[in-house]
């Protein structure tokens, strides 16, 4: 009896697919509206435009992007067990898909790293000017996209539309860049990539933020007529601070799992090959929370910030105020053509 394959049967695969479903359309609606919102609550306020709330709103803006691209393609799969658009345009899209949602994280976990360097700084060095000014920030931000764009280029080449006899589907083919002979230049590329775009990164966040938390706990006042505005201050570093802690431990958290068995299926290991149909389950669970993590960072914005639920408030009034006007416009335009018809 071959368990894997009852395992991946479609009956048992429903109940599964289901669930999968539910949890990526309810993450996807979530993610567009959260990231939205934040990206236009900083936009609309102009006490919001700080570096840290610009890295955030780029670690938002490439979470949209994930949003845009990979949710589709994971409900077309659970649902459709087949790419629906074939051919060139469906290798196009198959290719730039894939391509998308990597760089999206890479811009991600670099947004995490300014994060940490411009909390450093303020918590370190709090009468210096900012390590990270408003240049040298949107020097930042551009340079996170160009570096994610190139280090992620060579994916866009080993994807690639399949057609199968019962279903097109979009894979990835090493084997047409790198023969069996050179396969080892695959592994050190993703050796390569994971250390400069996931341990290094995570390495100084860690070593910074540990830092950060030492200053915090040994700082001193100087005076007794400052002790309030120092408290003041430090409870508002406290409470950044925590929300930058949270933002990169729900994405490590998150990513973490989805990441190592990325990386040991590149060296052989295929999760459907396993006789233990926890482990073909498990595999959704880790993409589904993988996947979560795009709608979580609006959620932690608005937790920790008051300014952030403030810019919230703000925009809906503006919001609704500018419906309500529109609404007695248009009335009052329908009233006067009325009354001008009865003339």
């Amino acid at each position: 009896m071959n368990t894997t394959s009852n395992c991946l049967s479609p009956d048992s695969l429903k109940a599964p697919n289901i669930g999968s479903t539910v949890a990526y359309s309810t993450i996807f609606v979530a993610s567009l509206v959260g990231n939205s919102l934040v990206g236009g609550i900083v936009y609309k306020m102009k006490t919001m435009r700080r570096t840290i709330n610009f890295f955030i709103v780029n670690m938002a803006m490439s979470d949209l992007l994930f949003s845009v691209f990979a949710f589709p393609w994971a409900l077309t799969e659970l649902n459709a067990g087949s790419w629906l658009i074939p051919g060139i345009l469906g290798d196009i899209l198959c290719k730039m898909i894939s391509f998308a949602t990597y760089v999206s994280i890479a811009v991600s976990i670099q947004s995490l790293v300014l994060i940490a360097v411009d909390r450093f700084g303020a918590v370190v060095f709090p009468l210096r000017s900012p390590i990270i000014g408003p240049k040298l920030c949107s020097f930042l931000i551009i340079a996170t996209w160009i570096f994610a764009i190139t280090t992620q280029f060579p994916l866009y080449f080993v994807y690639k539309l399949v057609e199968y006899p019962e279903k097109l589907a979009c894979e990835t083919h090493w084997n047409e860049l790198f023969d069996e002979s050179s396969y080892y230049i695959l592994q050190i590329y993703f050796i390569v990539l994971s250390i400069i775009e996931l341990y290094i990164p995570f390495t100084l966040i860690t070593f910074l933020y540990s830092i950060i938390l030492f200053k915090l706990k040994t700082q001193k006042v100087a005076g007794e007529q400052s002790v309030n505005n120092e408290n003041l201050r430090a409870k508002r570093q406290r409470n950044v601070l925590k929300m930058a802690i949270t933002i990169v431990s729900l994405f490590v958290i998150c990513w973490l799992p989805l990441s190592l068995v990325t990386l040991l299926s590149t060296f052989g290991w295929d999760h459907t090959s396993s006789p233990l149909c926890a482990i073909v389950w498990c595999w959704f669970a880790v993409r589904i929370v993988a996947h979560a993590n795009c709608a979580m960072n609006p959620c932690i914005c608005f937790i920790f910030s008051g300014n952030y639920r403030q810019g919230l408030k703000s925009l809906f009034e503006t919001s609704f105020s500018w419906s309500l006007f529109k609404f007695k416009a248009n009335l009052a335009i329908s009233s006067y053509s009325s009354g001008k018809n009865t003339i």
